[in-house]
């Protein structure tokens, strides 16, 4: 199949469906339907109930990024 032999809305379809599968490739997440561990669920519970917070430059120190 060339390109040069392609119906407008066949051409559509093609880049339609290339541009989906880069998508769904990109942004999939490969943990869904996975549970998490417990000390995980936890971690996560007691930073969504702590008034603690830290800046984006300590954030940055803490894992060294410039």
């Amino acid at each position: 199949m060339k390109v040069a032999d392609l119906t407008v809305e066949e051409l559509r379809a093609l880049i339609k469906k290339a541009v989906q599968e880069e998508l769904h490739e990109l942004l999939d997440d490969p943990d869904a339907g996975l549970a998490l561990r417990s000390e995980m669920e936890a971690r996560i519970q007691a930073s969504l109930v702590s008034t603690e917070r830290i800046s984006l430059a300590k954030v940055k120190e803490r894992l060294a990024l410039p």
